[in-house]
């Protein structure tokens, strides 16, 4: 029989992780364009993908008697592809809108393209 204490933490934590998805997907419904809606559902599901995993560390170490920290894993992958897919998607659509025309901002270029003088020259 698990604590209720622990029964309590779990519970707060998987509400939470539902409370972080509800608060993105409004976000995603209230925002106007692409580059705004891309931001609230990627913090939302990384944010409750930590919640899930915490309660699921919690409880299943209780259950078993030793720390069960493999659930771990997930939520540390999600933290290195959210932000990677995110940057891809936004790049993409930067590129796309850049192709119909739009009004966007600059490219970025690695390399300088302005005359540097030299002072010791002139």
């Amino acid at each position: 029989m698990m604590p209720l204490w622990v029964e309590v933490i779990v519970a707060v934590l998987l509400v939470l992780s539902s409370v972080f998805a509800l608060i993105g997907a409004i976000g995603l419904l209230r925002m106007k364009d692409f580059f705004q809606r891309m931001h609230p559902p990627a913090l939302a599901s990384t944010l409750g993908a930590w919640s899930v995993a915490l309660a699921s560390i919690i409880y299943f170490s209780l259950l078993k008697g030793s720390p069960v920290l493999h659930g771990w894993l997930i939520p540390i992958l999600l933290s290195i592809t959210v932000p990677v897919t995110t940057l891809l998607l936004a790049r993409t659509a930067l590129f796309r809108k850049r192709m119909a025309g739009d009004d966007v901002p600059a490219e970025v270029s690695s390399r300088r393209t302005d005359k540097v003088t030299d002072p010791v020259k002139d």
